[in-house]
């Protein structure tokens, strides 16, 4: 999230930490409907009680993952309903926050002395931080469902078992890219896991003392400022 977003009255106002919570439950919900639809009825068991040839003499059914699961299922419900949509729905988003991030920085400099660098710095590096997270979603998840769909269209064209295990690889390796991502990318994220690395791996005290209440005093309002700046720094 943009961090003037995070320093802006209203936006805090309209984020508030029930409602983030809410939004979070809402999306695992969903997750857990949508991934558990095949087993509410939308599979290939019709398909295997009408067909004989997948079942051996012990009624046990050959368990790979086209044999179970409907490919109907898997592109117009999963891929058509809950991927390329909210994909696009982020492309859009992610270009009007490009569009709110050059705005707010105009403001700011055109109001300020400061140098314009610094400020545009910080958009360009922002703006590669989401392009990477948005490239990533889609090249770890698009391989996947183009397959599954070249397996509806075209049922007579032979995927490659190799190509089907590198895109399956891919999308379960989009979780573990993202939050590194977000470490070596936003400094807030880096700081909290180098946090939880210390008091759960090293046993270590993340917080350290606190400083003095004179130290702290003694600073100027120009050092304060410029260190809550450089905090969220991106």
């Amino acid at each position: 999230m943009p961090h003037f977003l995070l320093c802006c009255p209203s936006y805090k106002r309209v984020v508030t930490p029930r409602r983030a919570g809410t939004a979070v439950l809402l999306c695992w919900l969903v997750s857990i409907i949508v991934g558990l639809t095949p087993m509410f009825g939308w599979n290939n068991l019709h398909v295997l009680l009408n067909n004989g040839t997948l079942i051996t003499e012990e009624l046990e059914v050959t368990c790979e993952f086209e044999t179970v699961i409907s490919m109907n299922y898997m592109v117009y419900f999963n891929f058509f309903g809950w991927v390329l949509p909210p994909l696009l729905l982020m492309l859009a988003i992610y270009v009007e926050i490009f569009y709110m991030i050059h705005k707010q920085l105009n403001k700011k400099v055109t109001a300020s002395h400061t140098d314009p660098r610094r400020y545009f710095g910080k958009e360009l590096k922002l703006a590669k931080s989401l392009a990477l997270v948005l490239f990533l979603f889609a090249v770890s998840w698009l391989p996947l469902h183009i397959l599954n769909c070249i397996t509806l269209f075209f049922p007579g064209c032979e995927t490659s078992m190799s190509l089907i295990y590198i895109a399956i690889i891919l999308t379960h390796g989009n979780s573990a890219v993202n939050p590194i991502v977000y470490a070596f990318r936003i400094k807030k994220f880096r700081t909290a896991f180098r946090k939880i690395w210390k008091q759960y791996m090293l046993c270590q005290d993340p917080i350290g003392r606190l400083p003095q209440r004179g130290s702290q005093r003694g600073q100027s309002r120009e050092t304060r400022l410029r260190q809550n700046d450089d905090d969220n720094d991106v």
